[in-house]
This record gives C-alpha cells, structure tokens and sequence, in this order.
C-alpha cells in the first residue's frame, strides 16, 4: 500500500490511512485500534486518524451509518487520506457506499490481511497461496466489479453487456482458480513426501506456533544459531522454515518456525495455506509462544488455540512458552499451567534466558515414551550401526576388541521396529548389559567410540 504520489525522491509515500472501529456492545477504546494499526503499518500504511463508533447493528447500506460516514468523509478531507480500513468485515454493497460517501478506497480487516501476505509471501508455495487467498477473496465480490454496466433482463434483444462479461470474468477466474489448486496439490504432495521419509527417520517434528509477533522466529533463531527474518511487526514471518536441532538428553528434532496466527484470520487463508498448516497439524510437539509483555496474551493464546482446533492440531501435546520477559519483567524458568492444565516455561529469546528450561522441557514431554535398549553389533555391520545413529539417540558406546559395538540407545518401540526392519539385523543383537556397564573405563580391549551420525545443530546455552 504505497501512495504514487513522490516528494522528490523515487520514493513513493506511504498511503495515509483513517482507522474505523466499531463496537456493537460497549465504548471503543484507544487500545481496540492497537492490532488494526498495527496491520496497517505492517502493510506500508502512515495512519493519520482513527473513528470509533458504536451501533446495536451494523447499518446495511454504509456499516457505520449515515452520520458516522459523514464524519468519516470529513475526516478524511482534512488529513488527505488515500484510504479507510475498517476493522471488522463488511459486505461489497458496504464496501461500495462507503467508498462513494467517502471519496476514497476502503478495505475491510480480510483484505488488508491478504494484502500483507502478498507483501510477504517469499517461496514460490507462498506466492501460490496467497493468490488463491486473494481470488477467492475477489470471486465473493465479483459482481460489484461491473455496476457500471446495465445489466438488464433476459430475452432477445433486451440481454445487456454486464451479463456476458460478468460470466466470462467468473469463468476465468474459476479456471485460474483451479490451475493454482492443482499447483498448490502438487507441492502439498511433495510436502507430504517429505514428513513421511522424518516419520520413517523416526525424527519427531517440533512446530513453533503463536499470536503473530509474538517473536516465534526471534525463539527459532536463538535455537537453532540462525538468522531467519525477523522484525517488529504483524506476520513478519510467512513461509514455513525447518531446521534440524539436537535436544539434549534426547536427540535430533525438526524444528519449524510457522506463520502467525491472528483473530479474525479470514477463513480463505486457512483453506489456501492448509498444506503448510499441515506441518502444525502432523506435529509431534508444538511451542506455543506468546507474548509475556502483552497486557491481552490470554486472550490472545485462546485465539491461537481456536485456530489449532479449526486445523484438526487440538490434540497434539504442546507446551507454552511466553517470550519477551525482558519487558514484561518477569523471571525466566517454569511456570504454572496457566489455567489449561499444561506446564510453560518463561524464556527471552534475544538473550537465551530461559532456553536451558525450554529444552529440558522439550526433553521430557518427547520422551515419555522413550526406552531405553541395548544391543552388540558385530564389526561386519557397519551400515546397521550408522541407522542406528540416524533413528535413534544413542546414550554410550563401547567397543571391544573383536571390533563388537555394544552401543545404549535411548528411542521408542516405532523406532525399535524400524532398527529390527533394517538390512541385516539379528535379534541377537538385543542384550541386556548392565548400565553401569557404559560408565567402566574399558583399558585395552575397549575404547569410546568417536564416530557420530551426521550433523546436527547443537544449543549451546551461555
């Protein structure tokens, strides 16, 4: 949302935006219009002004009513503004009253959300969705495109020009429609692909989920030592990211950073980005990360909550991690179940305070299930002691000197299964050496082993 309009440089300025919120029940106060601007700034947008208003029912011709358009109208001639973004989601006959009344563009919450997916769309899935977003968005609002021709009754003679462009525009839009659904499939396929060959690795996946800018890729970052784009500001982060992490005391992760959650999110952007949604849904463990700072993070979480029930991820076991302590003040560490009956833990993810009790945590609720196995494999399997390493944690190995590995690992009875499918494994190979077995230094026929799987990103805390 950038104004043509230039000031002597190539730089174009920013649209100048009036704020509208109304309120069904109740006074609207300063902070309603905090997430609205927030939106518009995120999307290019200078705020010059914000309306309140307050109505039982939303007015059918103009949502606002007559008189609140006029003060609108008004407002908009003394600041200049080139747009009006209403917060709450109005009709096209709103939508083009408003727009006649006003004397200038006006957008509804939905669009301006689609507006910034299309800023900040990267991968080419991305841009994919997001256009599919925005046509179905516009095949809802079709039919106000072509008032400006009369389109009269049927019949010989009486069929008018608004008609047949009408449908034509419907039926390109179905078949661009289509087109991008077949793409989007064939990318949701290879997706998919893709978590099948990590559930057959036995490597669980580990979802960052939250309230947008609640500073999930500043906690993804500090994680796994990278330098994903971060900013502040609403769905800073839009296509998925996915990294490898080891957690100690239990093994390789894939950790993945998500698109922010918000309310109100318009109902065509989850069914367009349902296949990224998926690697929430499909999840072993999801951090749900919110703000600590924000006055309205209970309101918030429950927002994100609503939205992993909507995506079918309600069951899946999650852990909540209230980030930016560093302004709200508060210590880092554990805290209480904050009424959901599911621990969380405080953490600041711009100076890693905290991080150690998020992976511990992390740790533990991946590891209820984990057993612990040892077997002896002989020298000759080389290739089986490398899978071993690949699927599941190993705790301690020695080797003694017939080149026999006996090696403890830490996993579960799925991957227990996968290790005894694998190409030339024996069930004798399973024993049941003490532990303590792992802890006596072996002088001449045994030595630790040096050799790891392949690298994996470690946290190192401090």
């Amino acid at each position: 949302m950038t104004s043509l309009i230039h000031n002597g440089s190539s730089r174009p300025l920013p649209e100048k935006a009036i704020l509208v919120h109304q309120s069904f029940s109740g006074r609207v106060l300063a902070a309603d219009f905090d997430e609205l601007e927030g939106l518009a700034l995120s999307a290019g947008a200078q705020v010059s002004g914000r309306v309140g208003a307050t109505r039982r029912t939303a007015d059918s011709r103009t949502f606002v009513g007559r008189g609140k358009a006029h003060e609108i109208a008004d407002l908009v001639a003394s600041e200049g503004a080139d747009l009006v973004i209403v917060e709450q989601a109005i009709t096209p006959i709103q939508e083009r009253n408003l727009e006649r009344t006003l004397g200038c563009r006006v957008v509804d919450r939905t669009r301006l959300i689609l507006d910034i997916f299309a800023i900040r769309a990267r991968t080419s899935e991305g841009k994919l969705q997001v256009e599919l977003a925005q046509l179905r968005h516009l095949s809802t609002r079709l039919v106000r495109g072509w008032t400006h021709l009369e389109r009269q009754r049927g019949g010989i003679g009486l069929r008018g020009p608004g008609e047949t462009q009408l449908e034509s525009d419907r039926r390109l839009l179905g078949m661009r429609i289509r087109h991008l659904q077949r793409r989007i499939a064939r990318v949701a396929s290879q997706r998919d692909l893709r978590r099948q060959r990590r559930r057959k690795e036995g490597v669980p996946t580990v979802a960052i989920v939250g309230y947008t800018n609640a500073g999930k890729s500043s906690l993804f970052n500090t994680l796994i030592g990278e330098h994903a784009y971060t900013a502040d500001q609403l769905f800073a982060t839009l296509d998925p990211t996915m990294r490898r992490l080891d957690i100690p005391d239990f093994g390789p992760v894939i950790l993945s950073d998500t698109v922010g959650f918000i309310a109100g999110l318009p109902h065509a952007l989850v069914e367009a980005f349902m296949s990224t949604l998926e690697e929430v849904s499909t999840a072993n463990l999801l951090l749900h990360v919110s703000d600590d700072s924000n006055p309205d993070v209970r309101e918030q979480e429950a927002e994100v909550e609503r939205v992993l029930e909507d995506i079918g991820a309600a069951d899946i076991p999650r852990l909540a991690v209230r980030n930016k302590i560093d302004i709200s003040g508060r210590k880092p560490g554990l805290i209480s179940s904050n009424g959901s009956g599911r621990n969380g833990v405080r953490v600041c993810a711009t100076n890693g305070a905290g991080m150690a009790q998020l992976l511990q945590s992390i740790s533990g609720i991946l590891g209820r299930n984990r057993i612990i196995r040892t077997m002896r494999i002989p020298a000759s399997q080389g290739r089986l002691r490398a899978r071993t390493y690949a699927l599941a944690e190993v705790i301690a190995e020695t080797i003694d000197s017939n080149g026999t590995w006996q090696m403890q690992i830490s996993t579960d009875l799925a991957t227990v299964g996968q290790i005894e499918g694998e190409l030339g494994f024996e069930q004798r190979y399973w024993t049941d050496a003490p532990a303590d077995h792992f802890n006596q230094s072996k002088l001449g026929d045994a030595v630790k082993s040096t050799v790891h799987a392949e690298p994996v990103v470690k946290f190192r805390v401090g």
